[in-house]
């Protein structure tokens, strides 16, 4: 009797989680009896992943701000290395994440066993030196854009376009209607939907700054409901809490706050604000007009304004190679200015905005979880 695949994975936080999910599922499909565990969120976990850590212990973004959280990271990274060391994954795939996963998938690869990255590092938009660690570390790179084949083939390291999963779940015209019938929402109503992010910290910097534009909508658009979905229970809690300390603005103002559902959120909506990241991808291809924000901690921005050298930081504008939609950063993340380019959207026609999502949308549907999940057992069996 041959005894099952092993297959070790790590998703670093919610957007790994996803993206990780769709690959889980196909590799089960194929290989039913696979072991496939390591970290991972509630969605692996719903398609048979064996998750041995919370996965919120890695989610923690910023050069500075992982300081604080680096005893437990590290805690963590020894005692999933000591498991897979006593019980060896025939292949380990980390889902993003790369401080974390390249570091794992180094250690592992030293001791023989095969590696890969899914998501490649941002080594097109700063630090491209990083590249001969990559290839230390993972015998091969799943990346999910086109753009960024070129960089690894300057560098030789072995890298496959898979497209993204979200491209390829979420429909080329997303029914609106569907989605506020989901969340209760009023078919006629005007809709902004509020994304602060997934990790504790954006929430923090970036809700209260997010509520103030709130306010200054609904001054002057007091028709428009406003949507906040969190990410998962933590965030959840957390809104909830930050709205209660803003003289109960929940109560004050027409917001509905649900959890697990923010691209019925994002598809609900006439347009979104919402937290730079993944997320803007996904309001993409919900074909929603967004306006995107980040501050960072002011020492981690002063270091990327030296190390950053793409032209833009948001996807949507990254994938089209020009500026489609308004980002923000630090002293340009202000109410004044989130309201103003908001309230645009709401009275402009945004049809040639959408019809570019639209063609990104194309180029990026490409069936990854099998394209994924294919190269991984490729990999293996190689």
């Amino acid at each position: 009797m041959t005894k099952p695949l092993r297959i070790g994975m790590v998703a670093g936080e919610p957007s790994g989680d996803v993206l990780a999910a769709g690959m889980v599922a196909e590799l089960k499909r194929q290989y039913p009896d696979a072991i496939i565990e390591g970290i991972g969120g509630q969605h692996m976990i719903e398609q048979g992943f064996h998750s041995l850590f919370d996965m919120e212990t890695l989610s923690v973004m910023g050069l500075v701000e992982v300081l604080s959280h680096l005893p437990s990271i590290l805690k963590v990274k020894k005692q999933l290395l000591a498991h897979f060391e006593k019980t060896p994954p025939d292949i380990f795939v980390g889902i993003d994440a790369p401080d974390f996963n390249l570091r794992v998938e180094k250690a592992l690869k030293a001791k023989g066993i095969k590696t890969m990255h899914y998501v490649s590092p941002t080594v097109w938009a700063w630090r491209e030196k990083r590249i001969h660690k990559i290839a230390k570390a993972a015998n091969r790179v799943l990346g999910l854009f086109p753009f960024e084949q070129q960089v690894y083939d300057k560098y030789n390291v072995p890298y496959t376009f898979v497209g993204h999963t979200m491209a390829d779940s979420i429909a080329l015209e997303p029914d609106q209607s569907a989605s506020r019938l989901a969340l209760g929402l009023d078919q006629d109503s005007r809709v902004l939907a509020v994304l602060p992010g997934s990790r504790r910290g954006e929430v923090d910097t970036l809700l209260p700054v997010f509520l103030d534009t709130i306010e200054l909508i609904h001054k002057q658009r007091p028709d428009i409901h406003f949507v906040i979905p969190a990410a998962n229970v933590h965030r959840l809690e957390q809104i909830q809490s930050l709205l209660k300390d803003t003289n109960n603005a929940e109560q004050r103002l027409p917001i509905t706050v649900t959890q697990g559902t923010a691209r019925d959120a994002m598809i609900a909506s006439d347009a979104i604000l919402l937290a730079s990241g993944t997320a803007t991808l996904e309001a993409m291809l919900c074909k929603r007009p967004m306006v995107a924000a980040y501050k960072l901690a002011p020492l981690t921005y002063k270091i990327m304004q030296r190390l950053y050298k793409a032209p833009f930081f948001t996807l949507p504008n990254l994938l089209a190679n020009e500026a489609i939609i308004p980002e923000l950063l630090q002293e340009e993340v202000n109410a004044d200015n989130m309201s103003s380019q908001l309230l645009n959207f709401f009275e402009s026609d945004n049809s040639a905005l959408i019809s570019r999502f639209t063609d990104l949308h194309h180029t990026l549907k490409c069936n990854a979880d099998k394209t994924a999940a294919k190269a991984v057992v490729e990999e293996l069996f190689a």
